[in-house]
């Protein structure tokens, strides 16, 4: 199935448990359903989309509202979607759902050992300014702390078009 077939739509309750049959597989220490349930009930402080490939959900992000960033909570893509822009996709609509916000920055944490979620994240201008020791679990590692700044800005604009083109392009092949 081409990649473009792939839309990025609001999470809704129906679609918890497809997304936690990705969270089970992506992550060692996954979240209960609950909490994704719970995250869903805070939709003032919280956005969570999720990637849909016709009915089936492929990934999933979220974010969370704090007073003066926007945090990046999750995000998630099946394996066996790996590779076809899903995660940019999904990191596309949340930079510009926090600028629609008037936020000038995001943040996340990612695991030390993620390279490739490293990769992804130095693409949309994320930096690393500090760690967490032990941050997570199963097994224990460290998080890097990074920091996209000066997102509600018109050259962070530009990177997210020129990110945007990219997949296009891609898809268009």
């Amino acid at each position: 199935m081409r990649t473009g077939a792939v839309a990025i739509v609001p999470m809704q309750r129906r679609h918890v448990r497809s997304v936690m049959a990705i969270e089970t597989v992506v992550y060692p220490h996954p979240w209960t359903s609950t909490l994704f349930l719970s995250e869903l009930a805070m939709p003032s402080s919280r956005v969570y989309l999720v990637a849909r490939a016709g009915r089936i959900v492929v990934g999933y992000a979220g974010i969370m509202w704090a007073p003066d960033e926007a945090h990046v909570t999750t995000i998630a893509v099946d394996p066996e979607w790996r590779r076809r822009h899903v995660a940019t996709r999904l990191l596309l609509r949340l930079a510009q759902e926090a600028i629609d916000r008037n936020f000038a920055a995001l943040t996340l944490e990612v695991r030390v050992s993620a390279e490739g979620a490293r990769d992804l994240y130095r693409r949309f201008g994320f930096a690393p300014e500090g760690a967490r020791k032990d941050y997570y679990s199963h097994p224990t590692e460290d998080a890097i702390v990074m920091w996209a700044r000066d997102v509600n800005t018109p050259a962070y604009t530009e990177l997210l078009a020129g990110l945007a083109r990219r997949v296009e392009s891609a898809e268009s092949r």
